[in-house]
């Protein structure tokens, strides 16, 4: 999964935005703008298309971010935790009235580009190591499996030896 947009939003105006693939996200994101609003709701999940859109609404901030994997509620979820968490860090978003200035802008653009890339990425390590621990199931599951044949061909190989044994010894007395 990756977090292909997100923005920050204070009510439905937009005060930073930043999406690392094209797509018309801002008919999806101001729908789902409007849902948070309605909801009052401190995280807020809808699917519209192809993407999941996940929000978390905090002193009438919205941090929201588009997700390509409907399964997933994780990583979004850090992502928002941390973005809102950066930028309340941020002493210059409670001076400026709103909408801020270019600069102030940029920084939150900034803080959106450094979360995506550094959850994006370790969404990637945590795959590797989910796969890797999905081999190892695998392996463990055909190791038994091949125990379980094995102790089958040997319990059939008896009965094979033990059928014989009774034919040989039927045909004796038989003549």
């Amino acid at each position: 999964m990756t977090i292909t947009y997100s923005c920050i939003a204070n009510g439905r105006v937009i005060l930073a935005e930043l999406a690392l693939t094209g797509g018309n996200y801002q008919d999806a994101v101001s729908s789902v703008l409007k849902l948070v609003l309605l909801k009052a709701e401190k995280k807020t999940t809808a699917r519209i298309g192809s993407y999941v859109y996940h929000t978390l609404l905090i002193d009438g901030i919205t941090y929201l971010c588009a997700t390509d994997n409907p399964l997933d509620v994780t990583l979004p979820s850090a992502f928002l935790d941390e973005v809102s968490r950066t930028c309340s860090e941020n002493p210059v978003m409670f001076q400026e009235s709103f909408p801020p200035s270019n600069a102030i802008v940029a920084d939150f653009q900034q803080v959106l580009g450094r979360c995506m890339m550094k959850h994006n990425q370790s969404q990637g390590e945590f795959m590797i190591s989910d796969l890797k621990s999905q081999v190892t199931d695998v392996k463990n599951s055909m190791s038994q499996n091949i125990d379980k044949m094995l102790k089958r061909e040997e319990k059939r190989n008896i009965l094979i030896d033990r059928t014989d044994n009774l034919q040989v010894a039927s045909m004796r007395r038989g003549s």
